[in-house]
């Protein structure tokens, strides 16, 4: 028997390990310990989330492929595919900053053209502490440079994101990296591993002792000694994955592939596993064979590396030429490994001697599946009582509203996006930073547009509610576009799921995502789960992030977030009114997170959407603009920037329950999208929003180089469009660029 200390090392239970042992009949040797403990560990098996994620919508007409395999795939007509996920590398990304953000980009890269999809946009949600803290700016810099480094190197546009900072992230960071392909519906291939005699071919770069125990260091919290665990953090080469997609995608034309996976999370051991799982087949493999560019590599380090730029690839008998000759082309390794077997185990040989030997469904599928207590946190009535009487006055609106546009939080995310080359390929549409993600589909008249989102303050006082909120705003923004949105992917982060107030939060997030879905007809096609991210106890605000997907049937009726000209008529579709609880504004003005999120009623918010995407279709929309954090009142600022800069003056409306002035124009609410409309098609606009039951108004007409804001019908807020939109362009700037002497 292995003794319990190299056991708990390698982040198994004892219960876990005797049921390895009931498994295999036998006590397992050092490489079966290790294969199973990153196969079952957190990040691979989800053994703590599966009960809760059964519960999601996964279903529904344009659906192809849904959770199970790398990636999700939409029909999107004409014989196309959408191919999207998104996943998280937030651990390594705290360790070594630029490489576990590089590599978080190039594996999400590997799981689309895995899928045979040509990978043509990336999105980012990222988290990160105040950035007071010089060591806050230094793993921003070094986060941004990777997804740079990766993304402009491999020429996949990065064409948005959002970015979000709160203290509970300083330790524990979130880099979340969705990526979205294009490929024919019968093009599609899947990771799986058929027909015995088969061979299994190991292709892309050497394999190295880089990423040991990657899986397992992502399932685990940080403490004082997570420095320690670099060596766990894999190296890419944009260049070499480059290569590998052309070559991947040129065999796919040939017909010579079963199937094909990344050698993602727990590198060779989980792509060869779960492709014989789901094939129902064995994999026999000899890692003498396999291409190493460190000498004296055992099994197990080959096993469980994490090298990056590898695939495992099933190719049909008698096609192993046409393999060959793709990959010498492409100057990569191809290199029969083993072939695929009739017994459903995964047996490694060493130079033909075997070394390991384990049923492929039990070590990929039957990992042990939790149903986790749960327990409402004892602080949360507290956590949702927010008294504004006895805050301190937060200075004049005029002051709020400045300090607002220059928060980070708020601020303009240019000096981010600006570092990725976000016009590659030329199918960028909608620039980033001014609006959802939007790409076209060429040869079509088609764009897909795709958004992540989501909001940890409103997790925090509501899991439920926050989680909703994150499915609607997500598909909002795509909306907003002229999208309509027809399937989602998410990326769960929280921390310790052993702590029954976080396994709450996981719970009720994941049933707040569920109804929102089911509401809103948004299947969820797959995703990611990221638990323990907490640092020495100290636990991230819970931060699901959406990522949505939408089609726009014209791509030249593409609708974006910046006012077009003076003279047009701003309306805000939506019920008005707005509430503090949970708002930026309290957080930057009172630095408190109190209260609860806004109510969301999910049939206003569809009928809000089919109706803007309506209106982008019909041509009546020149801008829109879905409010979130900081209000109406920073909405309608931001739609003023850019273009050279477009004033406005507008009354801002009250809320029905008599909120006063902050909340009008500072309060968060759902459902709300603020338009610009030409003055002949205001009245048009109105009927098609009645007639849909959506709540509209003017507020007022653009203009001017002021932004003006009337409540109640008295001045609020006056301000120069050069003044507001320099403090909202430098909000985050300021804390990377040194001002000139």
């Amino acid at each position: 028997m292995i003794d319990p200390g190299t056991i708990a090392a390698h982040g198994l239970t004892t219960e876990e390990y005797q049921r390895i042992v009931a498994i295999l009949g036998r006590d397992p040797n050092l490489l079966e310990l290790g294969i199973f403990s990153v196969m079952w560990s957190e990040h691979c098996s989800y053994k703590s989330s599966r009960i809760h994620l059964r519960t999601l919508p996964t279903a529904g007409p344009r659906v192809l492929q849904g959770p199970g395999e790398n990636a999700g795939v939409l029909d999107i007509g004409g014989g196309l595919a959408a191919v999207f996920k998104i996943e998280s590398h937030n651990h390594p990304s705290f360790i070594e900053p630029y490489q576990g953000a590089a590599t978080g980009v190039g594996g999400i890269i590997r799981d689309i053209f895995t899928m045979g999809a040509r990978p043509v946009a990336l999105l980012d949600s990222l988290r990160f502490g105040s950035l007071e803290s010089p060591a806050t700016r230094r793993l921003v810099q070094g986060v941004v440079a990777g997804i740079a480094g990766y993304g402009n190197s491999i020429g996949i546009p990065t064409v948005g994101g959002e970015v979000a900072f709160d203290d509970t992230y300083s330790g524990n960071p979130l880099v979340n990296v969705f990526c979205l392909g294009i490929a024919p519906v019968d093009g599609v291939i899947r990771g799986r591993a058929e027909g015995t005699g088969n061979a299994v071919y190991y292709v892309g770069a050497k394999t190295g002792r880089d990423g040991i125990h990657g899986a397992t260091m992502a399932s685990a919290e940080f403490d004082d000694a997570s420095a320690e665990k670099r060596p766990n953090v894999q190296v890419g080469d944009p260049f070499m994955e480059k290569l590998l997609l052309e070559a991947c995608l040129e065999v796919l034309q040939t017909d010579a592939l079963v199937g094909l996976q990344d050698m993602g999370a727990a590198g060779l051991t989980c792509s060869s596993c779960e492709m014989g799982a789901r094939g129902g087949a064995g994999i026999d493999i000899d890692v003498a064979r396999v291409p190493q560019r460190e000498s004296d590599m055992t099994p197990y380090e080959i096993m469980l590396s994490e090298s990056q730029e590898r695939m495992l690839f099933i190719v049909r008998q008698g096609r192993e030429a046409e393999v060959d000759r793709v990959f010498e082309k492409w100057d990569l390794h191809a290199v029969r490994i083993g072939e695929v077997t009739g017994d459903g185990l995964l047996r490694v040989r060493d130079g033909g001697e075997i070394v390991a030997e384990i049923p492929n469904r039990p070590l990929a599928d039957e990992a042990p599946l939790y149903d986790r207590p749960y327990r409402e946190p004892e602080d949360l009535h507290q956590r949702q009582t927010l008294d504004l009487s006895v805050l301190a006055p937060g200075g004049t609106p005029s002051m709020a509203f400045r300090r607002l546009l220059g928060s980070p939080g708020i601020a303009s995310k240019r000096w981010i996006y600006r570092q990725y080359d976000h016009m590659v390929r030329t199918n960028t549409i909608v620039p980033a930073g001014a609006g959802a993600g939007v790409v076209r589909v060429k040869g079509t008249p088609r764009a897909l547009a795709f958004s992540v989102d989501g909001n940890g303050r409103y997790c925090f006082l509501d899991p439920y509610r926050g989680a909703m909120l994150a499915v609607a705003e997500s598909a909002r923004n795509v909306a907003c576009v002229g999208g309509r949105p027809i399937g989602a992917t998410n990326c769960l982060n929280f921390g310790n799921p052993e702590r029954p107030e976080i396994m709450w939060q996981f719970a009720r997030a994941v049933a707040g995502i569920g109804d929102a879905c089911r509401a809103l007809h948004i299947p969820i096609t797959g995703g990611n789960v990221s638990l323990y991210n907490e640092t020495d106890g100290q636990a991230i605000l819970p931060t699901p992030v959406l990522g949505v997907v939408g089609i726009i049937e014209d791509a030249r009726r593409v609708v974006g977030r910046v006012f077009r000209e003076a003279g047009a008529v701003v309306m805000l579709l939506g019920a008005p009114g707005g509430a503090l609880g949970g708002s930026e504004y309290l957080k930057v003005m009172h630095g408190i997170v109190r209260g609860t999120p806004p109510e969301l009623d999910l049939e206003a918010e569809r009928a809000l959407q089919q109706l803007v995407a309506e209106l982008a279709e019909a041509g009546r929309l020149r801008s829109a603009h879905d409010c979130s954090d900081g209000g109406l009142a920073v909405a309608l600022a931001e739609c003023a920037f850019g273009n050279g800069g477009i004033g406005f003056d507008v009354a801002i409306p009250g809320s029905s329950d008599g909120a006063g002035l902050a909340a009008a124009l500072f309060g968060e609410a759902a459902s709300q999208i603020v338009v610009s409309v030409r003055e002949a098609d205001a009245d048009a606009v109105l009927e098609r929003a009645a007639a849909a039951s959506v709540p509209a108004q003017v507020l007022g007409r653009t203009g001017g180089e002021r932004l003006r804001f009337t409540f109640d019908g008295e001045p609020a807020v006056e301000v120069e469009l050069a003044e507001a939109e320099q403090r909202w362009a430098t909000g985050l700037s300021r804390y990377f660029e040194v001002p000139a002497a």
